[in-house]
């Protein structure tokens, strides 16, 4: 990975509706090339998806943090939590907790909801929930 690839990750993360075109204007290459280093980056797993980010008015957002039991392998954990509705994105973390969940869901009932069936994990011995009340 260049610096190329890193101003094209860059802009499809500021713009994933991006063209090839337009991004090779922004980089000083080709519409063809584009393509190519494009498909080089998903097909290395360098960009692993696309999606779409709702805004905070059609939704509600949260972080939750977790605890896992030492006994069981946080990757287990990690999972199961994975496949929880409303669930966006795991990451395994350092420090106090081991895993960090962003929920993104349709309301605030919802993320509760999604709050509680992460509690009932096996594994999960304790959660740190903070809801986004802004994204700048």
């Amino acid at each position: 990975m260049d610096e190329i690839d890193n101003q094209i990750i860059q802009l499809l993360k500021n713009n994933g509706r991006a063209t090839y075109i337009e991004i090779g204007k922004n980089v000083g290459l080709s519409e063809g090339a584009i393509r190519k280093r494009i498909k080089m980056l998903i097909d290395t797993g360098i960009i692993k998806r696309f999606t779409i980010k709702v805004g905070h008015t059609a939704g509600a957002e949260a972080v939750t943090l977790l605890s896992v039991n030492p006994t069981l392998p946080t990757s287990t954990v990690s999972k199961l939590v994975k496949n929880i509705p409303f669930v966006e994105t795991v990451y395994e973390i350092t420090g106090q907790y081991d895993i960090a969940v962003i929920i993104s869901a349709s309301n605030i009932i919802e993320v509760n909801d999604c709050v509680e069936k992460i509690r009932r994990v096996n594994g999960v011995i304790n959660t740190n929930t903070m809801i986004i009340l802004r994204s700048l």
